[in-house]
């Protein structure tokens, strides 16, 4: 009855246990959610929302609105990417960039380079349209050059160098450009993620790995979902020339184009100086909910894993020392009141090591206080290896 990769289609577990993580009394270290005081409310910021342009009630482009185009490339060039607004595209959200990126390089059995572990939206979606994903390797300084180099031929490499999901980490300027070079020299086209650049704590965020490309054909997408509110579902990308014209056909077929009323909400955003100073607004609250799971951690949990104190973003990545049935603690978190996310699903293959990946930003100190308290006591008690994936597990959590 349906389409042979439907057959491919998986569930992604953030979002199937989305609602368990918001009920009340609920611990959630799970979703990328930002800080409920930290959104973005057009109407606080002085946005009349009862003063919309007569205009905005008609279909728009498909390319998105020019000024918002025109501002979203400004604002590239000024952290060093060299474009202009005909190579922007307005997105319903930057998962959309995702879908049409896949759309356009994947055919079944095409090999895609991921990062392991890799933001798992991205592998449900490349696994959807048949990609064979291959795994590229880290440090704490992000994705290997040596991996990288060696890689197999493939379609295109997905990055996120910047405070990446599910690690937190941020590839240095000289990585950066080790991975540009060797991009370069095999003219491996680069698909570059990056929602997460202005969420940064203790200095700006390196320019984009894209903008240090000499031949290699590129995408660059951002989001204002972590920046501004997710529920706008507002994202945006930036294509080399080859690629343009035809993801602005793909964002045809797919919904004519973006929501008209979240581009003029952002757009006013930005002409009116507003997200630089609602960002410096919520970047103390973000530090000090890291801060607090840093040394809850360091309490808790020495001994037991190993981490890095991310510079920016939204995350924890715990690499644990014994392992351990993911879901089986999850299951047990929840009876406690915590959820969180077991790493297994981050990875394109087998998980290479037993991993948690820990939101910071949607609790309070005190909630990320006695959620690593309850974390640190199951772990003493469930440390069995898994026999079945996350993903088989996925509909027993929602029952």
């Amino acid at each position: 009855m349906f389409a042979p990769r439907i057959d491919r289609l998986t569930s992604s577990l953030v979002r199937d246990i989305l609602a368990l993580a918001t009920q009340p009394g609920m611990i959630s270290f799970a979703g990328g959610l930002p800080a409920e005081e930290g959104l973005f409310k057009p109407q606080d910021a002085g946005i009349d929302l009862n003063a919309l342009p007569d205009t905005l009630w008609q279909y728009g482009m498909s390319e998105g609105e020019p000024a918002l185009r025109e501002w979203v490339a400004q604002r590239a060039c000024a952290m060093g990417l060299a474009c202009s607004s005909k190579q922007v595209l307005i997105l319903n959200g930057s998962q959309q960039g995702i879908d049409l990126v896949a759309k356009l390089l994947v055919e079944e059995g095409d090999r895609v380079l991921v990062e392991s572990p890799a933001y798992l939206a991205a592998l449900q979606v490349f696994r959807l349209f048949g990609a064979q994903m291959h795994g590229i390797r880290q440090d704490n300084d992000g994705t290997l050059p040596a991996a990288l180099e060696s890689a197999p031929n493939a379609r295109f490499v997905y990055l996120t160098p910047t405070f990446q999901n599910p690690t937190g980490r941020c590839t240095s300027l000289r990585r950066r450009a080790e991975l540009a070079e060797i991009c370069d020299q095999r003219q491996l086209p680069v698909f570059e993620d990056d929602p997460y650049r202005d969420l940064s704590f203790d200095a700006p965020a390196p320019a984009p790995l894209v903008s240090r490309l000499k031949s290699a054909r590129w995408i660059y997408q951002g989001s204002f979902s972590k920046t501004l509110a997710p529920g706008l579902r507002l994202g945006y990308l930036i294509a080399h020339p080859d690629f343009y014209p035809a993801l602005v056909k793909l964002k045809q077929a797919a919904d004519l184009h973006t929501n008209r009323l979240s581009q003029f909400i952002v757009l006013q955003a930005l002409q009116r100086g507003l997200i630089e100073p609602h960002v410096a607004r919520n970047l103390p609250i973000y530090r000090e909910r890291r801060d607090a799971m840093q040394a809850a951690l360091q309490q808790h949990l020495s001994g037991k894993a190993d981490w890095t104190v991310p510079s920016g973003g939204l995350f924890f990545w715990l690499h644990l020392r014994e392992k351990i049935d993911g879901m089986a603690l999850l299951h047990a978190a929840l009876a406690r009141g915590l959820v969180f996310m077991p790493g297994d699903t981050f990875f394109a293959g087998e998980p290479e090591y037993p991993a948690l990946r820990l939101n910071f930003s949607h609790s309070s100190p005190d909630e990320i206080r006695r959620g690593v308290a309850i974390l640190a006591d199951l772990l003493n008690t469930i440390r069995v290896v898994p026999d079945f994936s996350c993903a088989s597990e996925v509909d027993k959590l929602a029952q």
